[in-house]
């Protein structure tokens, strides 16, 4: 809190990543977190990478060009990266900023004008994301595949190549804009499946009752062949970045938290 009102005082955007795997509680937790830095007088706002996605079109041009995998939405290189960049820097200047957002029930980007805008300049950027600053692997650490997906659907590995060349490129650029990274580490990669299947079950019943169509949104059998695309990242994620985030918040399978902080730190400010 502190280093937001430092970065306020001196004209300055402060900007935070919140990361960690599907389920874990990045948008709760960016909800209050806005809440808390709003109360405070610190003009706050919420970003989703998951609302940057691909359109389906531009999905299935990329499948078609690079790989059919990449399809699939949520992994590196199936984001629209630039247009982060450019709102991330329009939140900074005077004006409305349109926030872009993407509906899952139907697996596309709301038209621009379903957008949501704010006022800026804003005080706070809380971005969250699965694979936010998620760091390249090693090019060996790549030739033998994670899973059956991968076993099966990208047996010379081109699609995590292409993945891994995203993190490499526009990915470090978006992570570069950060002032401060947390990371929520889920207790392992077996867990997020049922983290994962709990919030399509939510969102399933919510649309449901909207009255509105459900047809594309995923079965259970279908959500765990989806999790599989992320399951590589997720636990090279899990595996290196407590090293490297300035907030550690290590969950259980019913997601109780312990916080940890970089070796020397301590809990930052109120």
């Amino acid at each position: 809190m502190q280093r937001a009102r430092a970065a306020a005082q001196h004209g300055a955007c402060f900007k935070v990543a919140l990361c960690g795997a599907q389920g874990s509680g990045k948008t709760t937790l960016a909800v209050v977190l806005q809440r808390l830095l709003q109360a405070r007088g610190l003009a706050t706002a919420v970003l989703s990478l998951d609302d940057f996605y691909l359109t389906r079109q531009q999905r299935a041009e990329l499948a078609e060009r690079v790989h059919p995998l990449l399809q699939t939405r949520g992994v590196p290189g199936t984001h629209d990266i630039a247009l982060a960049l450019q709102v991330v820097e329009s939140l900074q200047r005077a004006g409305e900023v349109a926030l872009p957002a993407f509906d899952k029930a139907r697996d596309e980007r709301r038209a621009p004008q379903d957008w949501p805008s704010v006022a800026a300049p804003v005080q706070v950027v809380l971005f969250e994301g699965w694979c936010l600053c998620a760091a390249p692997q090693a090019a060996a650490a790549l030739a033998r595949p994670v899973n059956e997906l991968e076993a099966h659907e990208d047996a010379d590995g081109g699609w995590r190549r292409y993945v891994n060349t995203a993190l490499a490129g526009d990915y470090r650029r978006l992570c570069n804009l950060f002032d401060y990274r947390v990371f929520l580490a889920a207790p392992g990669f077996d867990v997020v499946y049922q983290w994962r299947l709990q919030q399509e079950q939510q969102l399933r019943q919510q649309v449901a009752a909207q009255g509105a169509d459900t047809s594309r949104m995923m079965s259970d059998a279908q959500l765990g062949r989806f999790v599989r695309h992320y399951e590589r990242l997720t636990r090279h994620m899990l595996e290196d970045m407590p090293a490297r985030a300035d907030v550690v918040i290590r969950l259980d399978s019913a997601r109780a938290m312990t916080l940890e902080f970089p070796a020397g730190d301590e809990a930052p400010e109120q």
